[in-house]
């Protein structure tokens, strides 16, 4: 039986949504809450296993009521949003603050639920099944490490001596400006300040970037809890990257622009949403369109993006099968990645990369809000790595630097 919480300040979605729960075996409704403040104060009293709650309400909306439920009561939440701009960033933020999946309101709202029940109800049951509380919970963990790591490396200080004056020395010509190993130059432009360049955030640099370093690619596949988890790693990601990323996270149409966007302004690395015939270029992340599969085509430096339309692979278009496919070809140069996620996308691609030579790393079990794509390739025995969520991007760098 699954114990649901409906947060909405409508009365009228939340008898809806109540009825809806309730016509079923496996749910049961243990309460409404009608703000963001009210959902917080609900979730101690009742303990539900899931919370569906609005994103925009009155007194404290769902993006704050999200971060604190997170932060005092970690649990499987899923979100409804509309599919205007504003919602498709609001429900981006929401996944990254750990909120399992979303429901979208069609036309700013939900009253014709009747067209999408079987999908509301799919959605709940599978975020119930989520490991929410056993990831953050790892996370923190892995986090909490990461610090002290950086606390116990060695700290390189400046010290001014104290000088006398009649240490002072006299002014003089350097010597190595006067040699006649010089060819007569009197400065040295190694030894020269540059002056640092600023790209602004948001500009694509498309026209800097260089290509991949000995023509390698890191390749990612992600799906439920995707976006929490690329964020950590892709914003761990060094702006020096020497090859380009590919990403595909199972998305609808219009949220995954979101999703690049946001982890752009965070990130060291530059990210977009890749468009048809996309140059890859080291240092840059493009992530799949929604509705779109993502192939690579070309060698070294002239690999590009190719966007498609044909049916969809195992239910997912983008799917991890269609991009690992066509990056096996790479070989040793490839670095595969698989995440969070349910079901089995990317292991048949992951069986193609192996057999070619490249190297895969998956996400480990206690850091995983659903351990279902990363499990199935590590039970094929697929996986070179097994990490923690906090640990991806370290071990990206590090077999991409081999």
């Amino acid at each position: 039986m699954i114990r649901i919480l409906i947060a909405d300040d409508s009365a009228f979605m939340r008898k809806v949504l109540s009825d809806l729960f309730a016509a079923q075996s496996d749910f049961e409704v243990v309460g409404t809450a009608i703000n963001g403040r009210d959902a917080i104060e609900k979730v101690k009293q009742y303990d539900p296993d899931l919370l569906t709650m609005d994103v925009q309400m009155p007194v404290m909306d769902g993006l704050n009521a999200l971060a604190v439920i997170m932060e005092i009561h970690p649990m499987p939440v899923v979100m409804l949003s509309s599919l205007t701009k504003e919602g498709t960033d609001e429900t981006i933020r929401a996944l990254s603050l750990g909120a399992v999946d979303f429901i979208s309101k069609a036309g700013g709202s939900i009253s014709r639920i009747d067209t999408i029940e079987a999908d509301i109800l799919a959605k709940c049951r599978t975020a119930a099944k989520a490991n929410v509380k056993s990831a953050v919970a790892s996370a923190r963990a892995a986090e909490r490490a990461e610090k002290e790591r950086e606390k116990q490396k060695p700290v390189m200080r400046h010290i001014d001596l104290p000088r006398h004056a009649s240490h002072e020395m006299p002014e003089k010509t350097p010597r190595w400006q006067t040699s006649p190993f010089i060819s007569g130059k009197r400065e040295n432009p190694l030894l020269k300040p540059r002056a640092k360049v600023l790209t602004p955030r948001g500009t694509p640099p498309v026209e800097t970037a260089s290509p991949a370093a000995g023509g390698k690619l890191v390749a990612i596949g992600t799906s439920t809890g995707g976006p929490q988890a690329l964020q950590s790693v892709i914003t761990r990601l060094p702006k020096d990257l020497p090859c380009g990323v590919v990403v595909v996270q199972h998305m609808p149409p219009g949220f995954t622009k979101s999703l690049a966007q946001r982890l752009d302004t965070l990130s060291a690395v530059h990210v977009k949403e890749a468009e048809d015939g996309d140059i890859i270029r080291s240092g840059c992340v493009y992530i799949a369109p929604g509705n779109y599969h993502m192939r690579v085509s070309g060698s070294g430096g002239a690999r590009k993006i190719v966007l498609g339309q044909d049916p969809p692979v195992g239910n997912h278009r983008p799917a991890v099968n269609v991009l690992f496919d066509s990056v096996a070809p790479i070989g040793r140069r490839l670095v595969a990645v698989i995440m969070t996620g349910m079901g089995s996308d990317g292991t048949e691609g992951m069986k193609k990369i192996k057999a070619e030579g490249g190297y895969s790393i998956a996400q480990d079990e206690s850091t995983s809000v659903v351990y279902g794509m990363p499990k199935s390739v590590v039970d094929a025995g697929l996986a070179d790595e097994i990490r923690p969520v906090t640990d991806i991007a370290r071990a990206i760098v590090a077999a991409v630097e081999r």
